[in-house]
């Protein structure tokens, strides 16, 4: 594998450096006393393109693999976590799950959107009784038609407050363990 970063990612990366350094950065203790990112925040971050850095290019984003990910997040990673971690849950479990898995009419639906920010991504793992122990998950998930019924709690889910799409953990066959 290359690990050599393109010329064009070394500038985004740049790019990434400096928004982080002049314009989350100086935010830092509002964010972390507020618990919130402000709008105009998420709205650079949604021009720079960092909602889309693991949807593919064919439905709007970057289609970055893993060193390049890597890359930006390792800027992104010298902020504060509040903002991070939206970003990181987004790009992680909150669209990657519909790139893998999700249908062409799915993907059509969801990733253009995602992809450039207008509807976020959240990840629902931690249940009362379970914590964040997937193997331990008591919501189930059951086939009715085209859809599935859930039923069950959740008590943290990373990016709930702004999102519009969830990737919720839930089991669909206890005999199997999944």
């Amino acid at each position: 594998m290359d690990f050599r970063l393109s010329e064009d990612l070394l500038a985004m990366k740049e790019t990434v450096r400096e928004f982080v350094a002049n314009e989350v950065e100086p935010h830092a203790m509002d964010i972390e006393r507020e618990d919130r990112v402000p709008e105009d925040i998420l709205d650079r971050s949604r021009r720079l393109g960092l909602f889309g850095l693991s949807i593919p290019e064919a439905y709007g984003g970057m289609g970055l693999d893993m060193v390049g990910k890597a890359a930006i997040f390792e800027e992104l990673g010298k902020t504060i976590n509040g903002y991070t971690t939206i970003l990181g849950a987004h790009n992680g479990i909150g669209s990657v799950g519909i790139v893998a898995f999700g249908n062409e009419d799915q993907r059509r639906r969801y990733l253009p959107k995602m992809a450039t920010g207008e509807w976020i991504g959240a990840f629902a793992l931690t249940e009362p009784q379970a914590g964040s122990n997937a193997a331990n998950l008591q919501t189930t998930a059951v086939r009715k038609g085209d859809r599935y019924i859930l039923n069950g709690q959740k008590i943290y889910c990373t990016n709930a407050p702004i999102a519009r799409v969830f990737t919720v953990m839930a089991v669909t066959d206890p005999a199997k363990g999944a």
